[in-house]
């Protein structure tokens, strides 16, 4: 899911994009506060963890359990190689989120029948994803993407 808000500038429009983040199936995330221990953390963390998914496996079989079935014989586990790009010793890290999403991104708008009346610029930015687009007759979008977690 996301949430959305816009701004009407002299220039052009600012959009702010609040992106919710929702773990692979097999996984949860989970908030974990700052290391004074107090809520609402203002520097939270979010580790994610395996999950058994033993009943949807033997219920529906679209998935396996990779919390009690970890070994060499089961097919590679796509999300957990993604997990892998995304995450830091087990928490998610926004830069690593960041990157891949500004990479995406560019590459998505490569393909866009759009691309070739507007410019796609990444903005410098190392939490969130920025984006603007600038058409020809020099009117500015900008895109900011914020991300968080859903338990």
């Amino acid at each position: 899911g996301w949430a959305a808000a816009c701004s009407i500038r002299e220039n052009g429009i600012a959009y702010h994009l609040l992106v919710f983040l929702r773990p692979p199936p097999g996984h949860s995330f989970s908030l974990e506060p700052e290391t004074t221990g107090q809520w609402p953390a203002r520097h939270s963390s979010t580790r994610v963890l395996l999950e058994c998914t033993c009943s949807r496996e033997k219920l529906l079989e679209d998935i396996l359990c990779f919390f009690h079935h970890l070994d060499d014989k089961l097919p590679k586990d796509r999300s957990s190689d993604l997990l892998r790009a995304l995450c830091t010793c087990s928490y998610l890290d926004v830069e690593k989120i960041a990157c891949w999403v500004q990479k995406l991104v560019r590459l998505a708008w490569l393909v866009l029948p759009q691309s070739h009346h507007c410019q796609l610029t990444v903005l410098p930015s190392s939490q969130t994803c920025r984006f603007q687009l600038t058409t020809t007759s020099e009117m500015n979008i900008c895109t900011e993407m914020v991300f968080a977690a859903q338990q």
